[in-house]
């Protein structure tokens, strides 16, 4: 049913309340080409919030802080009706070996600067932005858990971070009474529905909220790209990634496959009146484990198109084509458990599948 910025959800098993669709402002503070000027995202900030919404998703490492320093100015004096998340993990200072990582130091650093960037004396929620590999999990637990007792962060998420270690962190913080993982920030689109096999399950049956990033696979979702876009040259030198075309080829977003789903996108949502990035937002929302996805908007146009995902209702028809034009294979061992032979060795017997398994 068509929804509003102002209809709230539950953040995962908390009690936060926080809307839909996300203002992502990954553009904002930025000098890139592909980033938005100030005054068109301030232009985005106070449309958002006119029309009911209340959850910001920023980073320290978006426009190296200015990300976090437009919003602190935006937010002054509306602070405490907004739900903002920020991140830590990401280089602030190249060279600096404790300057990036998931370790206690890198965290309160980043915490404290934050907190500074953003003229707030707490962060609503808090992510680790990218797992590192080498920092042992129990260290990373109680650091978020200290930082929420000391009262500079209230709620806890991880992103972009293995699933079975964001199971294992679920389960370490529950058994020690640490403060709960309630948010897990991961890629999820039509382009990219890998997530499904573990991710979205396990949030689920863990009671974390899913925030899907670039719903919209990078542009190519929004019908913005075509096949001729292709063509191009480029390389996985992060200094020719000057322009989004470029990531998204090194990145491998801009693909056949992907512009062959992009037209099934643009084909429903030419029936449907509605524009190819609405039709893409809102597939995302049809999923029960999400909760927000984030919008990425450079333009303010942009912004105001993708907020009207939230009027679109699907037929059953049109969620299905879409779901066989981006269908992935599960893989071992959930095509064996689902297959015919695999129900047949666990006795044929029809029985109701819970929620998240």
């Amino acid at each position: 049913m068509p929804q509003q910025l102002d209809n709230f959800r539950l953040l995962g098993r908390s009690g936060l309340r926080v809307s839909p669709l996300a203002l992502g402002t990954m553009t904002f503070g930025m000098k890139a080409a592909w980033g938005s000027d100030d005054a068109e995202a301030e232009k985005m900030f106070n449309h958002y919030i006119e029309r009911g919404g209340n959850f910001i998703d920023t980073a320290n490492f978006y426009g190296s802080g200015g990300s976090e320093q437009l919003i602190g100015k935006l937010a002054k004096s509306r602070r405490d009706q907004l739900v903002i998340a920020t991140k830590y993990t990401l280089t602030m200072r190249p060279g600096d070996p404790n300057a990036s990582g998931n370790q206690r130091k890198n965290m309160v650093l980043a915490v404290e600067e934050s907190l500074r960037r953003l003229g707030t004396d707490y962060i609503d929620l808090l992510y680790l932005h990218m797992w590192d590999q080498r920092t042992p999990a129990e260290e990373v637990l109680r650091a978020f858990d200290d930082l929420v007792r000391a009262g500079k962060i209230m709620y806890v998420g991880l992103s972009d971070i293995p699933a079975w270690q964001t199971g294992r962190m679920h389960a370490i913080a529950e058994l020690r009474g640490w403060a709960p993982i309630v948010a897990l920030q991961i890629l999820y689109n039509l382009t990219d529905r890998g997530v499904e096999r573990e991710f979205l399950p396990m949030a689920l049956a863990l009671g974390m909220a899913v925030l899907p990033w670039s719903p919209l696979g990078g542009g190519v979702l929004a019908g913005k790209y075509s096949r001729k876009d292709m063509e191009i040259t480029t390389s996985n030198n992060i200094a020719d990634l000057n322009t989004r075309q470029k990531i998204n080829l090194a990145t491998g977003r801009l693909s056949a496959r992907n512009l062959d789903i992009a037209d099934v996108v643009k084909a429903v949502a030419k029936e449907m009146n509605r524009t190819p990035s609405q039709v893409a937002l809102a597939w995302t929302l049809l999923h029960p484990a999400v909760t927000s996805p984030i919008i990425g908007a450079r333009t303010f146009a942009q912004f105001q198109d993708n907020l009207a995902a939230l009027e679109i209702d699907f037929t059953a028809d049109q969620a299905a084509r879409l779901n066989e034009a981006s269908q992935i294979q599960l893989g071992f061992p959930y095509d064996m458990i689902t297959s015919e032979i695999g129900v047949g060795m666990l006795g044929g017997v029809k029985v109701a599948l819970p929620q998240g398994r």
